[in-house]
C-alpha cells in the first residue's frame, strides 16, 4: 500500500498541475495492483474530489469561471455520470473501455494548444454541448473518472473559451461528474455487497486519500508558478500512454 500511495501522490501531483484529477491513471493502477475491478472506481473518484475541489474553488476565486457558459454542457453529464456509475459491467468490457480512454487522454495531452486568453470565443450549440456533455457523462460514471479530460480537449477544438476558462470549467465538470459517479457507484456497491461491507472495502484504501491531498496541492502550485506547463503535459501524456499500453495488453488477454 504504500508504494501504491506514492504513485498515486505522483499521480496528483502531475494531472493536478494541468488541471486534472488523474481518476483514469488511479483506476488503472488500482487494476494493475490487483483491486476488485467492482470497487476501484469508487476509490478513484474520492481521490478525484479531493484533488480538483481546491483547484475548482481557485479558479472560482480567481473569476475564471462562468456558470451561465458551462451549465449546458453539464445538464445531462451530472445525471448521466451517476447513471453510468449505477450501470454493471464485466470486467473485459471495464479494462477495454480503461484502456482505451487512457489511450485517448494520452494523445490529447501531447497535443499543443496555442489558444490565448484573447482568442475569439465560438457560439457552441446547445443541443451539441448537451449531447457531448452527456456522453462524457456516461462513459466517466462507467470507468471512474470526472471527464475534464475528455471535455478540455474538445472545448479548444471548437473554440469555446480562453485556456483559463476551459481549465475552470474542466475543473469544475471533474468535479460535479465525480460526485455524481460515486454516489451511483455507492448505489451499486451497497446492493452488491450491503452498506457495511463497501464502507470495509474502501476503509482499506484510506492511505490514497491522503497521499493524493498531498500530491495535489504539490503540483497545483508548481504547476501555476516554477514548472513549465507543456513540460508537465507531456510527462503526464508519458505516463498515460505507458498505463494505458499495460491496460490493453491485459484486455487483449481477457478476450483472447
Amino acid at each position: 500500500m504504500p508504494q501504491l500511495a506514492a504513485l498515486f501522490a505522483l499521480t496528483a501531483l502531475l494531472y493536478a498541475s494541468v488541471g486534472f484529477g488523474g481518476g483514469s491513471t488511479y483506476n488503472a493502477l488500482l487494476v494493475l495492483d490487483g483491486t476488485d475491478y467492482r470497487i476501484l472506481p469508487a476509490i478513484a473518484l474520492i481521490c478525484n474530489i479531493i484533488v480538483v475541489a481546491g483547484g475548482s474553488w481557485r479558479f472560482w476565486r480567481a473569476g475564471h469561471v462562468r456558470f451561465s457558459r458551462m451549465l449546458p454542457w453539464m445538464v445531462l453529464s451530472v445525471p448521466a455520470a451517476w447513471l453510468g456509475g449505477r450501470l454493471p459491467v464485466s470486467e473485459t468490457l471495464f479494462v477495454g473501455l480503461l484502456g482505451g480512454s487512457l489511450l485517448l487522454a494520452g494523445a490529447q495531452l501531447l497535443r499543443d494548444t496555442k489558444q490565448t486568453e484573447n482568442a475569439e470565443q465560438r457560439h457552441v450549440a446547445r443541443p451539441v454541448s448537451y449531447a457531448a456533455g452527456g456522453g462524457i457523462g456516461f462513459l466517466s460514471g462507467i470507468v471512474g473518472i470526472g471527464g475534464g479530460i475528455f471535455l478540455a480537449p474538445l472545448l479548444y477544438l471548437l473554440r469555446w473559451g480562453g485556456p483559463r476558462e476551459i481549465a475552470g470549467t474542466a475543473s469544475i465538470f471533474i468535479l460535479v461528474n465525480s460526485v455524481a459517479g460515486l454516489a451511483g457507484q455507492l448505489t451499486k456497491l451497497e446492493a452488491e455487497y450491503g452498506i457495511a461491507s463497501a464502507t470495509d472495502l474502501l476503509n482499506d484504501y484510506w492511505l490514497l486519500f491522503p497521499a493524493v491531498l498531498i500530491g495535489g496541492q504539490i503540483g497545483s502550485r508548481l504547476g501555476s508558478t516554477r514548472i513549465p506547463p507543456l513540460l508537465v503535459k507531456r510527462l503526464t501524456a508519458v505516463l498515460i500512454l505507458y498505463v494505458a499500453a499495460r491496460l490493453l495488453w491485459r484486455w487483449y488477454g481477457l478476450i483472447s
